[in-house]
């Protein structure tokens, strides 16, 4: 059986964050949220709730936010860590679906997948995380499928050998860098479906299409151009797929 902790970064998320920690700790026992400089109550209206709670005293942005939980969690000595975002649109009661697909691949990333649902998707954000697929899986060196979905089971076995920048302005990049530094090592990514939350009641997202695509393609590029292009992953995400 697979131990794991619940990563949950958070920023601005007060009326949302109760209800994802309290679904989420009947998940799991082990949940830690990270309050990341929020203005709002996120932090006081989780005061009572038996989980760990941790602060950064300034928005640090969410690699840094993700990185630090992802350190709690590894340092309870847990097989593995699952991150979902705290304004609802990633459900915890999805949560058995990734654990169980983790549990028949060991050293494996589990992606929760949005794409299946298109019709619910914003037509932007479909076409931008199509694109940031193919160069991530490209630059990996083996396929991904929603390589911008936040919702996933990482395991220790990687977390615990790999270092990445951590900087404000890294935000939505770690979480692609990271896909591409686990490919690197021979780990590769599996996907389950799950629903694509999105709605007027939800706060804005974070995530700026072009600013962040942006972002991701400049890293992908000089990823790529340290690797040669990376012809073989090229070949493995493109033209083996297509056969």
């Amino acid at each position: 059986m697979i131990s794991f902790a619940i990563v949950i970064p958070a920023y601005l998320e007060e009326s949302t964050i109760c209800d994802v920690a309290e679904r989420a700790l009947l998940q799991c026992d082990n949940v830690i949220i990270i309050d990341d400089g929020s203005s709002d109550n996120t932090s006081g209206v989780l005061q009572n709730m038996p989980l760990t709670l941790l602060r950064n005293e300034t928005n640090m942005g969410k690699a840094a936010s993700l990185w630090r939980g992802m350190q709690e969690a590894l340092a309870s000595g847990v097989n593995g860590v699952i991150t979902l975002d705290g304004d609802g649109q990633h459900r915890p009661e999805d949560i058995p679906k990734l654990i169980k697909l983790a549990s028949e691949n060991p050293d494996t990333i589990i992606i929760g997948s949005r794409l299946h649902d298109r019709n619910s998707i914003p037509a932007s954000r479909y076409r931008a995380n199509r694109f940031a697929n193919f160069w991530i899986a490209w630059a990996s060196g083996y396929p991904i499928e929603d390589s911008q979905s936040g919702f996933r089971f990482y395991p220790a076995s990687l977390l615990n050998n790999i270092q990445l920048d951590t900087a404000r302005d890294k935000c939505f990049v770690f979480e692609s860098e990271i896909l591409i530094e686990a490919g690197s090592r021979e780990i590769r990514t599996k996907a389950v479906q799950i629903p694509a939350i999105y709605g007027e009641s939800m706060r804005p997202s974070h995530f700026q299409s072009v600013k962040d695509i942006m972002r991701i393609t400049k890293m992908v590029a000089g990823r790529l151009f340290r690797k040669g292009m990376n012809l073989p992953g090229f070949y493995r995400v493109v033209i083996a797929k297509e056969k």
